[in-house]
């Protein structure tokens, strides 16, 4: 009897392990915050469903991710989730993985291409998230001064859309106005640099949109490093990451918008499941975004 229920046991086991789905996921960047928290929502959903998954860092290279791509197909994973470096890139990677027959999720950064079947995207809806801030970033101004934008890689539509969003709502007013828009690629440190930049070349400013709460960080950081108040001028993120509240709640951030790292993870690991399994799935996942001020801003401390 012992023997039989070890001998059951056994088998069990070695049957689930068999049938565990296996998800090959490639992300942008491992050192990003906002990615970072995505990956371990993603990590903590796929464990409550029992799927495994595998993540490797494209380290911002779209010849490395396409690399990595070629390797999940060869592992014969049962399904590939992508985070771009580069969304023009995403014809290629559709193509590869429908012709290996793998369904392939795309989380985050949205590619421009029509989606076949068997390819969806998880995500929020870009055009929403510049169109909060700036519509509160023109609230706190009275409608009134000048903008300086921080924008993301220019290979993201997220970039383009966040960056749009704030230039549509300055045209509403006549009395806003966009005097410098360039890019930090999302990054603290380069977003450190490129307001040193603006300091030292005498660009007036009442107000910083940044595409993210690590490059509003780094504009904080380096008017801290000027001698200037950060209060001093309205600054506005988006992602409303755990760096992002503190510097809300130090102040210093004016305004950000919820990013759902933690929704984003769970869609994308159950879409990839239900694809695997032959389940409908809408082609675009869409977790919406929020926004946060010094008045909500504990409503999403533990999201």
């Amino acid at each position: 009897m012992k023997r039989s229920i070890v001998a059951i046991a056994l088998y069990a086991i070695l049957t689930s392990s068999a049938s565990a789905q296996t998800l090959g996921a490639s992300m942008a960047y491992f050192d990003d915050n906002f990615l970072t928290s995505l990956r371990e929502a993603m990590t903590a959903r796929a464990q409550e469903v029992g799927a495994s998954i595998q993540f490797e860092d494209a380290q911002g290279d779209v010849g490395k991710q396409l690399s990595q791509l070629q390797n999940f197909i060869a592992q014969g994973v049962d399904a590939i989730v992508m985070n771009p470096v580069d969304t023009s890139a995403t014809p290629r990677m559709t193509k590869l993985a429908t012709e290996a027959g793998i369904p392939l999720v795309y989380v985050n950064r949205q590619p421009e291409e029509q989606l076949p079947e068997g390819v969806i995207y998880v995500g929020s809806d870009e055009n929403v998230s510049g169109k909060l801030q700036a519509e509160e970033i023109a609230r706190l101004l009275n409608n009134e001064g000048k903008i300086v934008i921080m924008m993301g890689e220019l290979a993201t539509n997220a970039a383009t859309l966040r960056t749009e969003g704030v230039e549509k709502v300055a045209a509403q007013h006549e009395g806003m106005e966009i005097v410098e828009k360039q890019t930090a690629n999302w990054q603290r440190n380069e977003a450190i640099d490129l307001m040193n930049n603006w300091l030292v070349s005498g660009i007036e400013m009442d107000a910083i949109a940044s595409n993210n709460d690590e490059m509003a960080i780094g504009a904080i950081i380096a008017l801290q490093q000027a001698g200037r108040d950060p209060k001093e001028l309205v600054i506005a993120g988006v992602d409303a990451t755990p760096d992002g509240l503190a510097e809300v709640a130090r102040g210093n951030l004016d305004v950000t918008v919820f990013q759902d790292a933690r929704g984003q993870g769970r869609a994308v690991v159950d879409s990839s499941v239900s694809l695997i399994n032959g389940e409908p799935v809408d082609t675009y996942v869409m977790v919406p975004f929020e926004l946060v001020t010094p008045e909500n801003y504990k409503e999403f401390l533990d999201r």
